[in-house]
């Protein structure tokens, strides 16, 4: 694994790794991200995939990694303001791996009404120092 580079806070427990990643895709737009912190949430050759379901298409899926993931948000985060908020998860843990299910709402104000929710399908892994994502794969309402 790469060295961290972000606070230790934000992987040493579940809940610090889960609730850095929803701070750091959230905020106003325009606002610069923080993808250093972000990168370092997760594992080498981690991947998200997106669940894409839409009407009159057959639910296919879209795989990236980090940067790719990156490279595919930025420009929205340029132009639309975006919060991501947790309101529910389900997590398993075994030994060195976790699963989480993790239940969001997206809102265009810090506080505002969701325009839409979705899930977050999370596995991470513990090296005997620290939390890492080693992949995420999410669906929303909107497909």
């Amino acid at each position: 694994m790469h060295p961290p580079t972000a606070d230790p806070k934000d992987f040493e427990s579940l809940d610090g790794i889960i609730h850095a990643l929803y701070e750091v895709i959230s905020g106003p737009k325009g606002r610069a991200r923080d993808w250093q912190r972000y990168r370092s949430l997760f594992a080498p050759e981690a991947r998200s995939t997106l669940a894409i379901v839409k009407p009159g298409e057959l639910p296919r899926l879209r795989f990236l990694d980090t940067d790719a993931y990156i490279a595919r948000v930025e420009p929205i985060f340029q132009s639309e303001d975006f919060w991501e908020v947790e309101t529910e998860r389900k997590s398993e843990v075994f030994g060195n791996i976790a699963h989480v299910l993790s239940y969001y709402e997206s809102l265009r104000t810090e506080h505002g009404e969701p325009f839409t929710s979705g899930a977050n399908r999370m596995q991470l892994f513990h090296d005997g120092t620290r939390w890492w994502i080693v992949s995420v794969m999410w669906n929303t309402e909107r497909g």
